[in-house]
């Protein structure tokens, strides 16, 4: 997931420092995280922003080196944000840092742009190590994310391998439709309003793929999809 393999080592030789944007409804937490990383050597935050509609507004004027980005916001969520920032101003690294752990939720992120996804039960100070390790080009989860996204994938390959006596799921021309909006992030509500049908409809829809292949989520459905050539990826 890094964009560029050498890195950027801003604020690592005193040569300017890595300027940083924090986005987070909680304006304690915001506050606090201002002002440690402020005393951090190569790091200076330039703004915040309390919402998801403000973090894309300062990240447009600011062009911030890194944007620490909360998943759940008014007006906004994180994970549409970070793919507003993303397309807008591509130079810029996002770590969302949040309290979900949802594996939805890391999904999305990452094919939204994210540059990693950290909970919140990290340090300051590894918050700190991580802006300098993500202009360096590389990709940060925490450890609990990182293992349970491993799980998913071990769980889908086992399941793979063990239907061999399964024809193959067959899905509607509409499911395929819904399977490529959950492949691009979108939530049932959002489908539903691509689509012009209820959000009802679209659970149902959902509730019917997940059950043709045997899945548990969402997450687990695309990348099924992915790897069985059901959609590509590159046309979402």
């Amino acid at each position: 997931m890094p964009d560029d393999a050498t890195g950027d080592l801003r604020g690592l030789d005193g040569e300017g420092a890595i300027r940083v944007l924090i986005a987070d409804d909680q304006a304690l937490f915001r506050r606090g995280l201002h002002v440690v990383l402020d005393t951090e050597d190569g790091i200076e935050v330039v703004a915040e922003a309390e919402n998801g509609e403000e973090a894309v507004e300062r990240a447009r004027e600011l062009a911030p080196d890194v944007v620490l980005m909360d998943v759940r916001m008014p007006r906004l969520d994180g994970i549409e944000a970070t793919r507003r920032v993303r397309s807008e101003v591509p130079t810029t690294k996002i770590i969302m840092l949040t309290v979900s752990d949802e594996e939805d939720d890391l999904y999305e992120a990452i094919k939204a742009g994210a540059n990693g996804y950290l909970l919140k039960e990290i340090s300051v100070e590894e918050v700190a190590e991580s802006v300098r390790a993500v202009m360096q080009g590389q990709s940060l989860l925490s450890p609990s994310m990182a293992s349970k996204l491993l799980n998913e994938f071990n769980a889908l390959v086992k399941r793979a391998e063990g239907k061999q006596q399964f024809d193959g799921p067959v899905l509607t021309n509409r499911e395929l439709e819904v399977l490529r909006l959950v492949a691009k992030g979108m939530s049932n509500r959002e489908i539903a309003t691509e689509l012009y049908i209820s959000e009802n409809t679209v659970k149902n829809h959902v509730r019917n793929i997940l059950e043709k292949l045997h899945l548990h989520n969402r997450m687990e459905a695309v990348i099924y999809a992915v790897k069985e050539r059901l959609l590509d990826l590159r046309d979402t």
